[in-house]
């Protein structure tokens, strides 16, 4: 078992920066996918970002590349979202994930969610 806890959401104007954690328990993040998701108000969750097992390679989703980078620390069983240029449209719930296999793979299909931390991008 996995318990993710994300933290560092919060209010900022479009053009900011911002940088979620995610805080991993129960057993070690080493040899497994991580990643975020997000689900904005009325929508279905959406693909954000994935780092594999090996965290050999990075994906993102096509409305985040270029301005959110994740990436993961072993040692402190940490997984990061850094945000930039954040848009209103970027204004959503996001989770972070972990599966034993892969997280680019339909939400349904991932075995590890956290609670989720909310992020709101104003005009």
């Amino acid at each position: 078992q996995v318990q993710l806890v994300e933290s560092g959401g919060g209010l900022v104007q479009a053009g900011d920066s911002l940088t979620l954690s995610c805080v991993a328990s129960g057993r070690t993040i080493e040899n497994i996918a991580v990643g975020w998701f997000r689900q904005a108000p009325g929508k279905e969750r959406e693909f954000v970002t994935a780092i594999t097992r090996t965290g050999g390679y990075t994906y993102y989703g096509d409305s985040v590349k270029g301005r959110f980078t994740s990436s993961r620390d072993n040692a402190k069983n940490t997984v990061y979202l850094q945000m930039n240029s954040l848009k209103p449209d970027d204004t959503a719930i996001y989770y972070c994930v972990a599966d034993p296999g892969s997280v680019v793979r339909p939400a349904h299909a991932i075995e590890y969610w956290g609670q989720g931390t909310q992020v709101t991008v104003y005009s």
